[in-house]
This record gives structure tokens, C-alpha cells and sequence, in this order.
């Protein structure tokens, strides 16, 4: 099915096929549409969309809201028309997802597309919306090769990231047949990129600059209390206002202590009451975001789920939300309108140290502030010190009580996580420029598998990958300890068979990756190769062998600290209510806590074959190991999203769990061969990605609705922001029977959890929707209960669902949107006399997006 082109303004202004046209002429037709969009240029927005009319390179460096998104349009528009193939890149998902949105509505859904590592939506389109990294990978695989024409690299300024950073450059040094576009309101001296580019492409490069702002800047350095700094800001009309923290914790803080303060009118909450009708807040952190919006305050980190900071971008684009408390990553792109920037603090911890901030992060930030087209000037606020303004504040009540003068304490700087600044500092950032761009080349096990893979003739990829670390900006003593590096990593894939030699015969020899590995195989992680080697290891014969594989996916990934941290208060607990009944001392208690760790199944085991690992390969370097166990844990206990935010009180961070298994599942499909993977390891797969599946669907949605503007999705219309877990999912989740079968799986273990604990209430709380109500009363339920616990000694066992051969799955003889499921109880005397009779309804399952299970009987057999 395809779309009308005549209903998208760029794509009905593309020459007909085989119709002659030049570059005056189609820059016609762009100007055509950006005079329909009721736009004039800026003369920056001018010289660029020239030069890229002309063939050349272009860097672009203007301030924000100059209009840099327009000109990249002008290269999209441009490439589409002569058949070549646009690439737009950005640092994060949420401006992929937005520009891949906004392009939609110009060139139609069916000439875009987007690919970000958790979804690809229309990937083999003439535009492409990515992450810096899908393109620095294709680039890698495909070289000059790869069919990318034309490359918009939004907020460039990455390119210095120390963990990014690598991404940034890469397609400038594979990808020599390609124009490039470089875009950032922040990039300081560009003169060696304008030469670098020139050479590799074999095109000119214009530089074009402007520090001319459609909406200028004022600033103000502040000495008074945080919440009367906003309360001024929002009466005397500076709203909105973006409240720039640095942690998510003290965004989450700033948001909840504005609730004392008042904020709207009454017709302003009347606005915003209309704007979230029909939106439903049902995750367990979604009533505080809920009071924060009707509060005119929005919250937006990454420890959100996707929806409630899509949420909060919407309605602050309809001008509802007086207030944003957000983290810094809200200064990249995201189209949140902003008239005041405040600056909470002018220091932050940068992942090794506190410091204060760079040029380029504050002039980002700040740049954010003036609304084009509603405000006249943009504000930029940086609060002083805290411990600062308290003292002021004890100082002035002094002149007027000198007793109070001589009573004064005044207060100290913290110990920790600060550095001083002033207004001095304030100014200084306001009035330098930015730090120049620091190249972050580095070589990893991904990169070389890439080129290695590269289709061509023996032995050019390892040729390729000596010119990709020659080329690199890096120093020659860093590009030397890279090739050692790389000839070492090179060495470990060799020696496991992960690449392999090919004799085509007459001395022709080359590599490739060995064929035996699944399609997708990747060593995204530092340690991949740990887990490749270490899951030979396991006993596959051992009951817990899928969980242990689990456990070293786990090994390799970031610590979510916080999740960590939550995991450890609770085993603390437990432990000192042990002690505690075991009459144990407070001095010992407290001793005992201190040797506490949070879960790490196998530590032994994977701590030893780690460090037989690592004395084998001297580049692992400072790499560490870091057993956990989040996944495994909501697994072995079949717990639900929901269930595990509750257990860890983890309302805050679900964005930040919803991450971190959605990149174990990836670890556990893509590095974890597939010879290593039986029965339960794909049960396991399957459980974690209809976790991972079921969260947000507002994107599909969306790109659906543009194609088809008059179907009915199956999903929530694209104006409701509410599309989680909870509600319906656009994919049909009953389409894979084994992935289904595990969410059905997951439902039943629910209820036999609830009857194994007594908690015949926690099942009403449970059941979300009316077709999977138990046929059973409470009392009914009680009773055969009550009944069961008359002929067993013990309560039914909770580890029941953990075995699919206790679940019988028939699909019903007269229905086949109906399974029919009867559920094997275990007891402790082994008798597993008692079943639960239930019914999967596929068809209510895809309505909702969750597996919905009846509970129709719980019976002795």
C-alpha cells in the first residue's frame, strides 16, 4: 500500500520521474514550500541550502532556533529528487523519533524511515532517521559501498562525547563518496573539519556561521531561594521555564517541592484537565506525573517511561506546563518550547569527577531559551550557590538585629559533589567559546567484526581497518597503541572462530565472519567475548543452565546503579530483621550489613573465569566484570514490570529498568550463540522481549496513521501519549505463538503466585480488564482454598508455571480465538492433586497488548 504523494508538500513537488530539471529549478520548487509554510530565510539558512544546491560539503554553525532543521530538509529534498539516499543522525532516540515524525508529514511515510537499534520502521527508504551509531556501523560494514549519498550529522558537537564520540567519526573516514552536513549552535573552530572533509570527499566545504539569534538572550545571575526565583519567573510572565538539573533524583525533587507553590490560574488547570482526557496514568509513577502536570509542572529524564516524557513534550508544545524540571539531555533538540532557561547549578558530576561546566554544555543548554515567534527575548537565569544565598539572606536579617548578627552561622559549601562558582563564572560562560572538538577514536571487537564482514576480495578488510586507524584524528602515538589493540582483539576472534580464514585457492585468502553464528551476532559490549567464551562453561544439563547464561548477559552490561542500590536496602533489611530476631548485638548487626552485596548469582564462578579471561588478553584493560542479577531475578519470580517497581520502589527509575532489560534482551538474541540456546533459553527470549514490546507503541502508531489516515489501529489515536504496557499494542502479540505462549505463561504464574500466599484480594488489583474476571467470587475462591489446605500440609507451590509441563495448552474445539489452559498444582507432599482451569482470550490479548487470562475453576482433580 502506498501513499498519496500530493497530500505531503515536499513529496508533490518532486519532479516526475525521467523529467529534466537542475538545481535552479528544484530550489525553486523548496522555495515554493517554505513560503507555504509562511517562512523567509536567514541569510545563513540562505548561503548553506546554496552550497548544498552547488554539491558541497556544508558545516553549519548558528544558534539554536536559527533554523538548521530547514536547511536539512532542503539537503533531504535535494537527494530525493536526483534518487540518492539522505541519512539524518542524532545523539538520542527521542530526536530521531521526531524528526522521523516530522519528515513524515513533508515527504510522506513512504519515502522515510528510521532506524534506532529497538525498532526500524520503513528501513529501506530514501531517507533514514538513525542514531549516530547505526550509521557509524553500516559504515563500517559496507565502507564506500554503502548506499548513504547524503549525511546530516545533527548536534555534531557529540563528536567530542568520551563515550560516543566514535560514532561521530566514523563515517568520515569510511564513507568518501558521501556529502556531508554538520550541524551545531555549539562547535567552536571547525577549520580542520572544513579541510578534513574537502580531502576525503573529493567536495568543496563551506563553513557557514552566524551568532545572530532570531531570539536574543538576555542573562541574570540570581540570589534568591530556588522556588522564589520560579514563582517570579512564572507572574511575571517568563514562563515557560526550563529548570536545568543534573540528576534525575533532583529533577524528580525540584518537580514535587513546586507543588507548594502555585503556578496556575484556575483557567490554566481548567486547559490542562481538558488536554489529559482520556489519557490514563497507570504505571506506579504515573499518579505523581499526573498531579505534576494538572500542577502546571512537567518532568522529562530518562528515568521515565517513553510515554510520560512524550507526555510532557506535548503538552508543553501546547503551552500548558509552566514549569520543566529536566535533566541536561533536554538542551539536545527535543522539541520542547522553552522562554526561560534556569540553571539550578553551574557544576555537575561528568561520570569521573565534579566540575564546573563546560562552555559548550552551559551555551546548549542556554541556547534553548526564546520561543521564535512568541517571544521577543529568551531569558537564560543561573541560580548562585545555594549555601550562598542562605547566607545573604542571614546577612540582610542581620543589619537590622545586630543580635542576630553576632549569633550567625553561616552555612558551608557541601563537602561533596560541588565546586564553587560565581557570577564571574556565569559570565565567563556566557562570553567564551567553546571548547574545540576532541577526537574519541577507539577500537572495539564490534568495530572490527563490521569490517571484517565488509563484502569484497581477500583480505581487504584487514587492509581496511589498518587505513580506518591510520585515518583516524587521533595522535600517531594513540593510532599506534590502536593497531596493537586491534591485532590483539583480532587475535581472540581468530582464536575462537569468530572470524574465520578463507583459502579460495591460487594464494587467495581472506576473512569472514564464521557462518555459524546467527544473522544478527554482535559483541556490542566491551566483555562480549567473556560471555562467547564463558557460556561453554556452563553445565547445559543443569536445571538452572538458561538462568546462568542469563546471569553472565547480565555480567557484561553497565550497572544501573540505582536498581542496584534499591536491590541491596532490601537485602539489608531482611538481614537486620533476622539478626534482629536471632537477639544479634547493634554494634554486630551493623558490622554484619556493611559485608552485604546486592544478588550476584554464581560470583564465584564468574569472578574466577574472569580472571582467567582477562590474563589471556591484555586489552580487556581496565574492563571489569559486574555480576547482578535483575533479570534473572524477575524471571525466576515470572514478575511483571509493575510487580518489580513495586518490590524496589523503582516509580522513579522505570525508564531506567525498561532500558536495561530491553539491552539484556539484545545481549542474550544478538552475543549468546545459538547453539548455546535450548528450549527455556528461548522461553527466556521470549519473555524478556514481550516485556520489552510492550511498552510503547506510540511510534508505529503514528508512521501507521500517516499511511493510512482513515484505517482504525489497533492502537491508541496518535494524540494520546498513553501508549504502554497497559494499553492496546499496535504489533499483534498473539502473531508469535511461542512469545505469546510465555506472556500466557506469565499470566497464569500471577494467579497461582496470589493463591500461594492467600491474597485472594492482590487478584481483583491484578486483573485490568473486565473479559478476565474470575468466574470464581472471592468467597468461592476462598473456600476451595480453605478446602485445599484441609488435605495439604503445606501451601501449594508457588513454583508451579516455572515448568511447562505442569501447563496444558489446547486451543477450544469450538473457538480457536480460545485456549483452553489447565495449570498442574505442586504441593509439598508431591501429590499435585489440585488444578487451576483458565481460558486465553487471543483476540481481547490483542485489544489490550497483554496476554488476557480467565481464571474459570480451582479444583481438585
Amino acid at each position: 500500500m502506498t501513499t498519496d504523494p500530493q497530500n505531503f508538500p515536499l513529496a508533490r513537488r518532486l519532479p516526475e520521474r525521467g523529467a529534466p530539471f537542475d538545481s535552479g529549478s528544484l530550489l525553486d520548487l523548496f522555495l515554493e514550500y517554505v513560503t507555504e509554510k509562511g517562512l523567509t530565510l536567514y541569510p545563513a539558512q540562505e548561503e548553506a541550502i546554496l552550497a548544498l544546491y552547488e554539491g558541497q560539503n556544508v558545516i553549519l554553525n548558528t544558534p539554536t532556533g536559527s533554523g538548521k532543521s530547514l536547511v536539512a530538509t532542503a539537503l533531504h529534498f535535494h537527494s530525493l529528487a536526483h534518487g540518492r539516499r539522505s541519512y539524518y543522525t542524532c545523539p538520542i532516540k527521542a530526536l530521531v523519533n521526531e524528526k522521523f515524525l516530522a519528515l513524515c508529514q513533508d515527504f510522506g511515510p513512504d519515502h522515510v524511515g528510521m532506524v534506532t537499534g529497538d525498532a526500524t520502521v520503513n528501513g529501506n527508504a530514501p531517507i533514514i532517521c538513525c542514531t549516530a551509531e547505526i550509521l557509524s556501523n553500516l559504515s563500517l560494514r559496507e565502507g564506500a559501498r554503502a548506499p548513504v549519498d547524503d549525511v546530516i550529522m545533527d548536534e555534531f558537537h557529540y563528536y567530542s562525547d568520551r563515550e560516543r564520540g566514535v560514532a561521530w567519526q566514523v563515517p568520515f573516514l569510511t564513507l568518501p563518496k558521501a556529502r556531508f552536513m554538520l550541524m551545531s549552535a555549539t562547535l567552536g573552530d571547525m577549520s580542520f573539519f572544513e579541510a578534513e572533509l574537502t580531502k576525503r570527499t573529493s567536495r568543496d566545504t563551506a563553513y557557514v556561521r552566524s551568532v545572530d539569534r532570531p531570539v536574543p538572550l538576555t542573562f541574570v545571575y540570581q540570589e534568591t531561594p530556588l522556588h522564589e526565583t520560579v514563582q517570579d519567573l512564572v507572574k511575571t510572565g517568563k514562563a515557560p521555564v526550563y529548570l536545568v538539573c543534573f540528576t534525575q533524583r533532583e529533577a524528580a525533587e525540584e518537580a514535587q517541592n513546586l507543588l507548594s507553590v502555585e503556578l496556575c490560574t484556575k483557567e490554566d488547570k481548567q486547559r490542562i484537565a481538558a488536554a489529559l482526557e482520556g489519557v490514563r496514568f497507570t504505571s506506579l509513577f504515573g499518579k505523581d506525573v499526573q498531579k505534576l502536570v494538572k500542577h502546571g509542572v512537567g518532568l522529562h529524564h530518562a528515568g521515565l517511561l517513553p510515554r510520560y516524557r512524550l507526555l510532557v513534550e506535548r503538552l508543553a508544545q501546547k503551552g500548558l506546563l509552566k514549569v520543566i524540571c529536566g535533566t541536561d539531555t533536554l538542551g539536545v533538540g527535543v522539541n520542547i518550547p522553552i522562554r526561560t532557561v534556569l540553571f539550578t547549578k553551574l557544576c555537575k558530576y561528568d561520570g569521573e569527577k565534579t566540575g564546573l561546566l563546560s562552555v559548550r554544555d552551559f551555551q546548549q543548554i542556554a541556547g534553548r531559551a526564546g520561543r521564535k515567534g512568541f517571544d521577543d527575548q529568551g531569558l537564560v537565569v543561573a541560580q548562585a550557590p545555594e549555601h550562598v544565598i542562605e547566607n545573604l539572606r542571614m546577612e540582610q536579617k542581620a543589619l537590622s538585629d545586630p543580635k542576630k548578627a553576632k549569633k550567625m552561622v553561616r552555612k558551608k559549601p557541601p563537602e561533596k559533589g560541588f565546586v564553587m562558582w560565581t557570577k564571574d563564572t556565569f559570565e565567563k560562560l556566557i562570553s567564551s567559546a567553546p571548547e574545540p572538538l576532541q577526537s574519541r577514536f577507539s577500537v572495539s571487537h564490534g568495530m572490527l567484526l563490521n569490517v571484517i564482514s565488509r563484502p569484497g576480495k581477500p583480505g581487504e578488510s584487514c587492509a581496511a581497518m589498518r587505513q580506518l586507524i591510520r585515518d583516524s584524528h587521533d595522535t600517531p602515538v594513540a593510532k599506534q597503541r590502536h593497531g596493537k589493540l586491534a591485532f590483539q582483539m583480532f587475535r581472540s576472534l581468530a582464536t575462537r572462530g569468530i572470524i574465520e580464514f578463507v583459502d579460495e585457492g591460487a594464494k587467495k585468502k581472506g576473512l569472514r565472519v564464521n557462518l555459524n553464528l546467527q544473522d544478527d551476532f554482535s559483541l556490542h559490549h566491551a566483555l562480549s567475548l567473556y560471555l562467547v567464551d564463558t557460556v561453554k562453561l556452563c553445565d547445559p544439563y543443569s536445571p538452572s543452565y538458561a538462568l546462568d547464561i542469563v546471569t553472565l548477559a547480565e555480567a557484561i552490561i553497565e550497572n544501573p546503579d540505582l536498581i542496584l542500590r534499591k536491590q541491596l536496602d532490601v537485602v539489608k533489611t531482611r538481614r537486620m530483621f533476622e539478626m534482629k530476631a536471632e537477639g544479634i548485638e547493634y554494634d554486630e548487626r551493623i558490622a554484619e550489613l556493611e559485608k552485604l552485596e546486592y544478588p550476584k548469582p554464581n560470583r564465584e564462578f564468574i569472578y574466577e573465569s574472569f580472571n582467567q579471561f582477562a590474563a589471556k588478553h591484555p586489552w580487556i584493560g581496565q574492563e571489569n566484570i559486574r555480576p547482578k542479577s535483575i533479570a534473572r531475578e524477575m524471571y525466576e519470580n515470572f514478575m511483571s514490570f509493575q510487580e518489580y517497581v513495586r518490590e524496589y520502589e523503582l516509580q522513579r527509575s522505570e525508564g531506567l529498568l525498561l532500558r536495561y532489560l530491553s539491552e539484556v534482551y539484545k545481549v542474550v538474541v544478538q552475543t549468546v550463540p545459538s547453539a548455546a540456546k535450548d528450549e527455556e533459553m528461548e522461553s527466556i527470549v521470549a519473555y524478556f522481549g514481550g516485556i520489552v514490546r510492550q511498552v510503547d507503541s506510540t511510534l508505529l502508531d503514528e508512521w501507521e496513521k500517516l499511511r493510512n489516515p482513515g484505517a482504525r489501529t489497533s492502537a491508541p489515536a496518535a494524540e494520546d501519549p498513553d501508549a504502554d504496557m497497559e494499553k492496546r499494542e499496535k504489533l499483534d502479540i498473539t502473531k508469535n505463538p511461542r512469545e505469546f505462549t510465555i506472556l500466557v505463561r506469565n499470566e497464569v504464574f500471577q494467579y497461582v503466585k496470589f493463591l500461594s500466599w492467600g491474597r485472594i484480594d492482590l487478584l481483583g488489583e491484578h486483573v485490568r480488564d473486565a473479559d478476565a474476571l474470575p468466574a470464581l467470587t472471592p468467597d468461592q475462591l476462598k473456600e476451595r482454598l480453605a478446602t485445599y489446605h484441609e488435605d495439604h500440609r503445606g501451601p501449594l507451590l508457588d513454583r508451579t508455571a516455572r515448568h511447562t509441563q505442569h501447563l496444558k495448552v489446547e486451543t477450544d474445539a469450538e473457538n480457536a480465538e480460545l485456549w483452553n489452559l489447565t495449570q498442574t498444582l505442586l504441593d509439598e507432599d508431591g501429590h499435585n492433586d489440585w488444578c487451576l482451569e483458565l481460558t486465553a482470550d487471543l483476540a481481547a490479548s490483542r485489544a489490550a497488548g497483554r496476554a488476557v487470562v480467565r481464571l474459570r475453576d480451582f479444583r481438585a482433580i
